[in-house]
């Protein structure tokens, strides 16, 4: 397919606000698109070059781009800055300019052309990559017709963003969520979709998987009335870890995110080793890394837990704070995949293949049909300073997200301690730089939303809670997310407009007292005195809360 007629469908999506219009004119793209290229058209539609766990990135900030149109095009570089900051868009600028520059000369490129130069620059590293980088932009752009310009520059600054996530994607595709929650990788899954291989997915180690979610109940009546005979183990507050383990051809280990983030494994030690405590040559284990006080013999909360991945000095903080990591599922061993077994016969292959000691601990397991033994369990963690239980279906297989009941969570009873019956996890959409005291930080109050089918909406401003600790460091990461003008799949009512508009990327638990009906935020509901609680590192916003779940917590 050649680039600019690809542009012409980007140009489509970006115009239309219909979810029902983008899936129409994605599913015409790739419907016109060979299975050799499709993989290359998702990609790029999403404006990356790779799944986000392989951590495939372009690296050109937006002033490298700005040098690379003011080669590209032959303007001096403060020409192209003023007109970045009179349009807010370098796409944009890039478009104009491309239309005015006689020296261009539009070459028939295809999408997999572009795609592989963009490849090549976003691998180019070392001494003089910048340089390098800057340039191969340029004379990338110099091949391009201006529409395609207008994209293709966008791409590098995170811009693109045209409305719609890999789900309108599997929409498009005519396929459900099951193959992609196996094998997170869309633009492989679109290739395996339009060439009637999907049935072929299953887990494989190296390539996360979208994790099981637990539903919420309050009542160990319903939970054995909606799943029969039940496992129950503690629930900790750490870090949910996936840990891939190989030992061929040499033994290596990958660890990942909740969100199917990569982790930097130089900052757990603890699993460098972890061969010598699995006996087998492969295997995928869910498992939730708890931070421990050696001293007295406890877990640390969260907060400490979550910050091992942000400190430099990790010998010492991994001494002071070693890790364990308590492992609660198996989804793959030796190469088969476990994840269409049974509870009890995963947690059963799980006992065969840990090695008792070192960093793994395997969680306990009650099986029981009795409601009153949940309900001891619950009280029996809570006071040894866990979260309670999570209550696990006995003959339930694993299925990634939150869907059905398979897994549930005890929740608190609404206004037993003032609050909701259970925590909300927000986007942050914006911000206000605050009066007074905060002012200084340059932020006084979130605006917060949650996931609305592809949409964000809003729910809430939040300002209670936020120490001056927690200000400098959201500020900090929110800097990180500026953006000139409100994200497209943003909706936000004209009188509820923050100073600073942010992309979706930080992820905060919020509590409040209740949620009430409102006129103010898009969703038609907010939140009754909200209170920050603490920032959510291991979660994106693909996590985040849903409508549907803030009406089911409004409803108990």
């Amino acid at each position: 397919m050649k680039f600019s007629d690809f542009s012409k469908y980007l140009e489509r999506l970006e115009k239309t606000p219909s979810r029902l219009e983008i899936t129409a004119i994605l599913k015409e793209l790739f419907n016109k698109t060979s299975k050799d290229e499709v993989k290359e058209v998702v990609y790029l539609s999403l404006g990356i070059l790779a799944p986000n766990y392989e951590g495939v990135l372009l690296n050109l900030a937006e002033k490298m781009v700005a040098r690379s149109i003011s080669l590209a095009y032959n303007k001096d570089l403060e020409s192209v800055t003023k007109l970045y900051k009179k349009e807010g868009d370098l796409g944009n600028v890039a478009e104009s300019l491309s239309v005015m520059s006689d020296a261009l000369r539009v070459k028939k490129i295809t999408v997999s052309q572009v795609f592989q130069k963009l490849l090549v620059i976003a691998k180019d590293g070392g001494e003089g990559s910048q340089d390098r980088k800057i340039v191969k932009f340029a004379e990338l752009l110099k091949q391009l017709d201006s529409l395609s310009v207008r994209y293709v520059t966008r791409i590098p600054v995170g811009k693109l963003r045209l409305g719609f996530s890999e789900k309108t994607i599997l929409d498009a595709l005519g396929v459900g969520e099951e193959g992609y929650n196996i094998h997170p990788d869309i633009g492989y899954i679109a290739q395996l979709a339009i060439s009637h291989k999907l049935s072929t997915v299953s887990p494989k180690v190296g390539v996360p998987v979208v994790p099981m979610l637990a539903q919420r109940l309050n009542s160990t009546t319903e939970m054995i009335a909606k799943m029969g005979e039940v496992a129950v183990e503690p629930k900790f507050d750490g870090l949910r870890i996936f840990i891939h383990f190989t030992r061929t051809p040499k033994p290596l280990v990958w660890g990942y995110t909740r969100n199917m983030n990569s982790l930097p494994m130089e900052s757990f030690p603890e699993l460098l080793e972890i061969g010598k405590y699995i006996k087998s040559d492969e295997i995928i284990l869910d498992t939730e890394a708890v931070g421990l006080d050696p001293k007295r013999q406890m877990f640390v909360d969260f907060q400490k837990t979550i910050s091992r991945r942000r400190k430099h000095d990790i010998e010492k903080s991994s001494g002071e704070t070693p890790l364990q990591f308590q492992v609660f599922d198996c989804l793959l061993i030796n190469d088969q995949s476990l994840i269409n077994e049974t509870y009890q016969l995963r947690r059963k292959k799980l006992e065969e293949v840990i090695v008792v000691g070192g960093p793994l601990r395997i969680d306990e397991s009650t099986i029981t049909s009795d409601p009153e033994v949940i309900k001891n369990l619950h009280l029996k963690y809570l006071k040894m300073g866990l979260e309670g239980v999570v209550v696990k279906r006995a003959n339930g297989h694993y299925v990634s997200g939150r869907t059905g009941w398979n897994w549930v969570k005890m929740k608190e009873e609404e206004g037993s301690q003032g609050r909701l019956s259970d925590t909300l996890d927000c986007i942050v959409m914006g911000y206000w730089k605050g009066l007074g005291k905060r002012a200084q930080f340059g932020l006084g109050k979130i605006l917060v939303g949650i996931k609305d089918g592809d949409s964000i909406r809003t729910l809430t401003k939040v300002g209670t809670g936020l120490t001056e600790v927690m200000l400098v460091e959201i500020k900090n990461m929110l800097n990180k997310l500026k953006s000139k003008i409100k994200p497209k799949e943003y909706e936000a009512s004209k009188d509820l407009i923050p100073d600073v508009w942010v992309s979706p990327g930080l992820i905060v638990e919020v509590t409040a007292d209740s949620i009430s009906k409102s006129t103010k935020h898009s969703l038609g509901l907010s939140l009754r005195f909200p209170r920050f609680i603490k920032i959510r590192e291991d979660k994106g916003p693909n996590e985040a809360t849903t409508l549907g779940e803030l009406k089911e917590i409004a409803t108990t």
